[in-house]
C-alpha cells in the first residue's frame, strides 16, 4: 500500500487528510504549531463548498453565520451594498482546524504538531521529508504549507526570490455588525474586510502596504493615522472589544503566480496560489484544491494512474479551476486602495448593478 505525507495543517492538509484516510490510505500530516492556534485569514468561505462539506461531513455542528450581503466603501467612505447571489458562511480557523484535525485523528491519519517539515526530495522511489528529529517516506506528498515558507526557499521557488510589499494583520472582535454582512472598507495602499464568525464575534482583517507600517513606526500608529481616514473603520476600531492580546500579524504575503505542481510535490491551498484576500474565497479553493488532489492520489495509490499522469492532471484541473479566479483577482485589487479608484469602485457597483454581479463572479467558484 502506497503511503501519502501532507506537510502542513491548514484547510486543504486537513480536509486531504480526512479524505484520504477514510479511504483507507495511510496518511501521515506534519504541522509545525500545535491545534487549536489563530491564523491570518479572513474567515468567510463561499458555500459553493458546503455540498462538499456536508457529504463528507467536513463541517462542524454550529450556529454559524449566513452571510449574503456584501458592503464596499472608499478611502472616504462612500459606500455601496449589494446581494451576494451565492452567499457564503463565517467560521474560525481557530474552531474549523482544530474540527477537522480531531476529525482526521479519527479518521486514522498519523499527525505530527509541534514538528516542521525542513526539506523534500524526490528520487525514482518516492520521496524523502527531513524533520528536525526524523526521516520518513512517502510515495506522494501534498504541500500544503500555507502563504510562505522556509520550503519554499528549499524548492527553489520562483515566487520566493521577490520581496512582497504586503502584510495582513487580523483581530477577532466584538462589536455591532449584521451577521449577514461582509464588508470591505478601503484605506490608503490597503483595505480591512470584517464579517461574523461562530461565538458571536467578528474577524477584522486587513491587508497593507509595508510603507504604511514603516512611515508611522507601529501598527497602532498605522491604524489610527491611515485606516481612520475611512469613517468605517474608524467607527468599528473606537467601538470594538478587541478579545485579542495582540493581533496576528504575516509579512511578506505573495500574490505572484506559483505552480501547482513542483518538483512532483502537488500544492494546495495557498502554496499553490493565493487569491487577493478582497475577494474572499482563498478558504473555498483551498477546500477544492484538496478535493482534487485526493481523489487522484487514490487513484495514484491504487495503481489506477502512473506518477506523470497524477501530476500533469492534478495541475491541469487546478489550472482550469483557478488560475483565472487567482488572475481575475490580481486585476480587481487595483481598483482598490487608492482614493479615486475606490471611488470609481464603489460608485460603478453601487450605479451599475451588474458591474457588482461580475465582479463577485470572477473570482468565486460553482458548487462541488
Amino acid at each position: 500500500m502506497k503511503n501519502v505525507l501532507i506537510a502542513g495543517g491548514g484547510l486543504a492538509g486537513l480536509v486531504s487528510a480526512c479524505l484520504l484516510s477514510k479511504r483507507g490510505i495511510a496518511v501521515t500530516l506534519i504541522e509545525r504549531k500545535t491545534y487549536p492556534f489563530h491564523r491570518v485569514c479572513g474567515e468567510y468561505i463561499s458555500n459553493e463548498t458546503l455540498s462538499f462539506l456536508h457529504h463528507n461531513n467536513l463541517l462542524p455542528d454550529l450556529t454559524l453565520p449566513r452571510i449574503n450581503r456584501l458592503q464596499l466603501t472608499s478611502v472616504n467612505g462612500k459606500s455601496a451594498i449589494f446581494p451576494l447571489d451565492l452567499g457564503g458562511f463565517g467560521i474560525s480557523r481557530y474552531t474549523f482546524d482544530h474540527f477537522l484535525y480531531k476529525e482526521a485523528l479519527a479518521a486514522g491519519a498519523h499527525v505530527l504538531q509541534n514538528t516542521e517539515v525542513e526539506d523534500i526530495s524526490y528520487d525514482d522511489d518516492g520521496f524523502t521529508v527531513k524533520t528536525l528529529n526524523q526521516d520518513y517516506r512517502a510515495d506522494v506528498v501534498l504541500g500544503a504549507f500555507g502563504k510562505r515558507s522556509r520550503l519554499d526557499l528549499k524548492l527553489d521557488r520562483s515566487f520566493i526570490k521577490s520581496r512582497s510589499p504586503y502584510a495582513a494583520v487580523k483581530y477577532h472582535i466584538k462589536t455591532i455588525h449584521p451577521p449577514d454582512l461582509i464588508a470591505l472598507h478601503n484605506f490608503k495602499n490597503g483595505y480591512c474586510g470584517i464579517s461574523a464568525v461562530d461565538g458571536e464575534k467578528q474577524t477584522l482583517c486587513y491587508l497593507t502596504h509595508r510603507h504604511n507600517l514603516k512611515h508611522h513606526g507601529n501598527l497602532r500608529a498605522m491604524e489610527q493615522a491611515v485606516l481612520f481616514s475611512n469613517p468605517f473603520l474608524k467607527t468599528i476600531f473606537q467601538n470594538a472589544e478587541f478579545l485579542y492580546a495582540k493581533p496576528e500579524v504575516i509579512n511578506e504575503i505573495s500574490f505572484a503566480k506559483k505552480t501547482p505542481v513542483t518538483q512532483h510535490i502537488l500544492m494546495a491551498g495557498d502554496a499553490a496560489g493565493m487569491i487577493t484576500p478582497l475577494c474572499g474565497n482563498g478558504m473555498a479553493m483551498a477546500l477544492h484544491a484538496a478535493k482534487i488532489a485526493s481523489d487522484l492520489i487514490t487513484e495514484f495509490c491504487e495503481s489506477r494512474i502512473n506518477r506523470a499522469h497524477l501530476e500533469n492532471e492534478y495541475a491541469r484541473k487546478w489550472n482550469t479551476l483557478f488560475a483565472r479566479r487567482l488572475w481575475a483577482g490580481r486585476q480587481i485589487q487595483k481598483l482598490f486602495g487608492a482614493e479615486w479608484t475606490s471611488n470609481l469602485a464603489v460608485g460603478l457597483v453601487k450605479h451599475v448593478k451588474p458591474v457588482a454581479g461580475w465582479l463577485v463572479k470572477q473570482t468565486h467558484g460553482v458548487p462541488f
